[in-house]
């Protein structure tokens, strides 16, 4: 459970008015000191997100947001960045001081749970001093709580638990691999990876392929064409990082299945039909458009960082005209999209498929294409076909 990644993990949203108790209350659900706690409102200045186990549910993402009624100017970005994670949050949790009631934040909050579709319950904190009792409408779920004595504690922490979306369990190589078949993992190694490890989309195609019976073989693009060889037959599947891909796919024989690990992570999360959809916009975008390219992790940038220096670069080098480029990452993504042209993803690994889906939306309602690196680097280089086959439309 404690390896399980973030973006696989249910986000558990505490939300609420400053001095509700949302910190007491996500410390006492998480038995740990996730937030500092203080009878000064707006103590919370940041989102805290702490990973953990919470039973009944499993592995989670508990997220402590500020006081949704933060004032000036450094309360207005607060108060976006509780905006922010509403999007990626699959249950909220509504912190209510119970002898204040439901308030007219309270109230807005109500309303932008129904708009993203969120499910929620109305914790009535502080239920320990003395309150009136008062009826609550349009909620699914109320309970009188109290942070401070630990009382019905366990009990939101079921009803939490049945809140939890039912999801189609997928896999990243459903439909690729059977058992005992080989899988051939190009890796670059180069200045831009981390020292030591593999990244979290390797890892996990790579655990995906030992969960199906299956074997890999992990190799550098420089070793991939004596790797192959040295099979006694080709292998059932070879998937490569997209920024080798015009080598890797003059490496590996027309007739072996060849994808990306980007590619089967937008399947994974759901975006890919999407992203295919979304780059023909590419073929007639006119010279001076505006480009937004976004990045669901921080990473430390390199010489060569793909986000930053190489897709612009290839974009602007295959369509021979230049673009404006403006860069997102983490949690920051752009309510407005109208100065885009194009949004230009990541493959998504570190993010959940609820917040990725809220992007792919936004962009959406306001008609502007989405698509992702490896889809767009595979359309730029004239073989998404070929890396789209192994799919066979399911996606």
């Amino acid at each position: 459970m404690n390896t399980t990644p973030s973006a696989n993990r249910v986000h558990i949203g505490f939300f609420g008015r400053r001095n509700a108790g949302k910190s007491s209350l996500a410390n006492a659900v998480t038995g740990q000191a996730l937030s500092v706690v203080s009878d000064t409102p707006g103590t919370t200045t940041d989102p805290v997100r702490k990973a953990m186990e919470l039973l009944p549910l499993g592995p989670v993402l508990i997220i402590d947001t500020p006081g949704f009624d933060d004032e000036g100017e450094l309360g207005a970005l607060r108060v976006q960045k509780t905006r922010d994670i509403l999007r990626e949050a699959d249950i909220a949790v509504l912190v209510v001081d119970a002898a204040q009631g439901i308030r007219p934040a309270d109230e807005e909050f109500i309303a932008l749970f129904g708009e993203n579709g969120t499910p929620y319950i109305i914790a009535l904190n502080k239920c320990d001093l003395p309150h009136e009792k008062f009826s609550i409408h349009n909620s699914s779920f109320s309970i009188e709580v109290s942070a401070f004595t630990g009382e019905n504690i366990d009990e939101l922490k079921e009803a939490i638990a049945r809140l939890a979306p039912q999801k189609e369990e997928r896999r990243l190589l459903a439909g690729l691999l059977s058992p005992g078949d080989c899988a051939v993992l190009v890796t670059p190694i180069d200045a831009a990876a981390p020292k030591g490890r593999l990244i979290l989309p390797q890892q996990q195609v790579l655990r995906g392929a030992l969960d199906i019976g299956a074997y890999a073989m992990v190799v550098k693009e420089t070793e991939l064409a004596n790797a192959l060889a040295r099979l006694n037959e080709p292998p059932a599947l070879v998937i490569t990082d997209s920024q080798v891909f015009r080598y890797v796919a003059s490496v590996v024989p027309e007739d072996v299945p060849l994808t990306s690990f980007s590619i089967l992570f937008a399947r994974y999360k759901g975006f890919l039909k999407a992203a295919v959809e979304g780059v023909e916009a590419l073929q007639d975008l006119p010279a001076g458009s505006s480009i937004l390219i976004a990045e669901g992790c921080t990473h430390h940038r390199q010489c060569d960082d793909i986000g930053t220096v190489k897709l612009p670069r290839w974009i602007q080098g295959n369509l021979r005209r230049d673009f404006a480029f403006s860069f997102c990452s983490g949690n920051e993504f752009p309510q407005d999209l109208s100065p885009y042209a194009l949004v230009l993803h990541c493959g998504g690994c570190m993010l959940n498929e609820k917040t990725l889906s809220a992007r792919m939306n936004i962009a959406a309602a306001q008609g502007v294409p989405f698509t992702n690196y490896g889809v767009c680097i595979a359309w730029l280089q004239g073989i998404l076909d070929r890396v789209l086959r192994p799919l066979d439309g399911r996606y």
